[in-house]
Protein backbone atom coordinates (compact mmCIF):
# COMPACT_ATOMS: atom_id res chain seq x y z
CA UNK A 1 0.00 0.00 0.00
CA UNK A 2 3.05 2.17 -0.83
CA UNK A 3 0.22 4.97 -3.05
CA UNK A 4 -0.49 8.24 -1.82
CA UNK A 5 -4.41 8.00 -3.24
CA UNK A 6 -6.87 11.04 -3.41
CA UNK A 7 -9.04 9.88 -0.46
CA UNK A 8 -5.35 10.63 1.41
CA UNK A 9 -5.01 13.81 0.32
CA UNK A 10 -6.84 16.39 2.58
CA UNK A 11 -8.54 18.83 0.53
CA UNK A 12 -12.07 19.94 2.32
CA UNK A 13 -12.19 23.79 2.98
CA UNK A 14 -14.48 22.42 5.98
CA UNK A 15 -11.93 20.05 7.46
CA UNK A 16 -8.55 22.30 6.30
CA UNK A 17 -10.59 24.84 8.71
CA UNK A 18 -11.22 22.86 11.53
CA UNK A 19 -7.99 21.97 11.78
CA UNK A 20 -5.87 24.80 12.00
CA UNK A 21 -8.56 26.33 14.65
CA UNK A 22 -9.14 23.26 16.75
CA UNK A 23 -5.99 21.23 16.11
CA UNK A 24 -2.78 20.41 18.29
CA UNK A 25 0.71 21.70 16.46
CA UNK A 26 4.35 20.87 17.37
CA UNK A 27 7.68 22.07 15.65
CA UNK A 28 10.15 19.62 15.02
CA UNK A 29 12.55 21.33 12.42
CA UNK A 30 11.77 21.92 9.51
CA UNK A 31 8.33 20.83 9.70
CA UNK A 32 5.69 22.08 11.81
CA UNK A 33 2.65 19.60 12.58
CA UNK A 34 -0.82 19.92 13.07
CA UNK A 35 -2.93 17.11 13.56
CA UNK A 36 -6.47 16.52 15.29
CA UNK A 37 -9.08 13.35 15.44
CA UNK A 38 -12.39 13.90 13.63
CA UNK A 39 -15.49 11.68 13.72
CA UNK A 40 -16.28 10.98 9.81
CA UNK A 41 -16.34 8.21 7.83
CA UNK A 42 -13.06 7.18 5.95
CA UNK A 43 -11.25 4.56 3.73
CA UNK A 44 -7.32 4.98 5.19
CA UNK A 45 -6.88 6.38 8.66
CA UNK A 46 -5.45 9.71 8.09
CA UNK A 47 -5.52 12.45 5.10
CA UNK A 48 -2.80 14.81 4.84
CA UNK A 49 -1.77 18.27 3.63
CA UNK A 50 1.66 19.08 2.94
CA UNK A 51 2.23 23.32 2.54
CA UNK A 52 5.57 25.02 1.79
CA UNK A 53 5.44 29.23 2.53
CA UNK A 54 5.00 30.97 -0.52
CA UNK A 55 6.69 33.95 1.39
CA UNK A 56 9.49 32.23 2.36
CA UNK A 57 10.03 29.94 -1.18
CA UNK A 58 9.31 32.64 -3.97
CA UNK A 59 9.83 30.36 -6.80
CA UNK A 60 7.04 27.32 -7.59
CA UNK A 61 9.69 25.41 -8.35
CA UNK A 62 11.56 25.18 -5.36
CA UNK A 63 8.23 24.81 -3.85
CA UNK A 64 7.41 22.22 -5.39
CA UNK A 65 10.73 20.45 -5.27
CA UNK A 66 10.42 20.41 -1.54
CA UNK A 67 6.51 19.19 -1.69
CA UNK A 68 7.60 16.40 -3.98
CA UNK A 69 10.34 15.43 -1.02
CA UNK A 70 7.82 15.53 1.59
CA UNK A 71 5.18 13.47 0.34
CA UNK A 72 7.81 10.86 -1.05
CA UNK A 73 8.99 10.28 2.54
CA UNK A 74 5.40 10.25 3.75
CA UNK A 75 4.03 7.92 1.14
CA UNK A 76 7.06 5.47 2.49
CA UNK A 77 6.85 6.00 5.90
CA UNK A 78 3.20 6.33 6.19
CA UNK A 79 1.90 2.54 6.13
CA UNK A 80 4.59 1.35 9.21
CA UNK A 81 5.18 4.39 11.11
CA UNK A 82 1.72 6.36 11.14
CA UNK A 83 -0.89 3.60 10.38
CA UNK A 84 0.48 0.94 12.16
CA UNK A 85 -0.53 3.38 15.82
CA UNK A 86 -3.98 3.97 14.12
CA UNK A 87 -4.97 0.69 13.30
CA UNK A 88 -7.20 0.62 16.64
CA UNK A 89 -8.84 4.07 16.75
CA UNK A 90 -12.43 4.54 14.59
CA UNK A 91 -11.34 8.08 13.94
CA UNK A 92 -9.96 10.10 11.36
CA UNK A 93 -7.04 11.69 11.27
CA UNK A 94 -6.38 15.51 10.16
CA UNK A 95 -2.45 16.30 9.10
CA UNK A 96 -0.78 19.26 8.16
CA UNK A 97 2.65 19.22 7.52
CA UNK A 98 3.90 22.39 7.11
CA UNK A 99 7.41 23.00 5.61
CA UNK A 100 9.41 25.98 7.68
CA UNK A 101 12.90 25.43 7.02
CA UNK A 102 15.23 27.90 5.70
CA UNK A 103 16.72 26.26 2.90
CA UNK A 104 16.35 23.06 0.33
CA UNK A 105 17.92 19.65 1.93
CA UNK A 106 18.24 16.64 -0.34
CA UNK A 107 15.74 13.99 0.30
CA UNK A 108 17.13 12.05 2.91
CA UNK A 109 17.03 14.53 5.32
CA UNK A 110 13.50 15.04 5.06
CA UNK A 111 12.81 11.22 5.40
CA UNK A 112 14.93 11.30 8.66
CA UNK A 113 12.94 14.23 9.87
CA UNK A 114 9.28 12.86 8.93
CA UNK A 115 10.51 9.80 10.73
CA UNK A 116 11.61 11.63 14.07
CA UNK A 117 8.34 13.77 13.38
CA UNK A 118 6.32 10.29 13.28
CA UNK A 119 7.71 9.27 16.63
CA UNK A 120 6.53 12.60 18.11
CA UNK A 121 2.85 13.05 16.56
CA UNK A 122 2.33 8.83 18.20
CA UNK A 123 4.18 9.83 21.49
CA UNK A 124 1.37 12.67 21.71
CA UNK A 125 -1.47 10.61 20.22
CA UNK A 126 -1.20 7.17 22.39
CA UNK A 127 -1.09 9.50 26.55
CA UNK A 128 -4.18 10.90 24.51
CA UNK A 129 -5.93 7.38 24.30
CA UNK A 130 -5.59 6.21 28.00
CA UNK A 131 -7.54 9.59 29.39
Amino acid sequence: MNKFNKEERLCSKKSLDLLFKNGSSFLLYPFRITFLFVDEPHKYPAQVVINVAKKRYKHAVDRNLIKRRTREAYRLQKEEQLYASLENRNDLLLLSLQFVGKEKYEYAFFEKKLAAAFKKLIAQIIPNENN
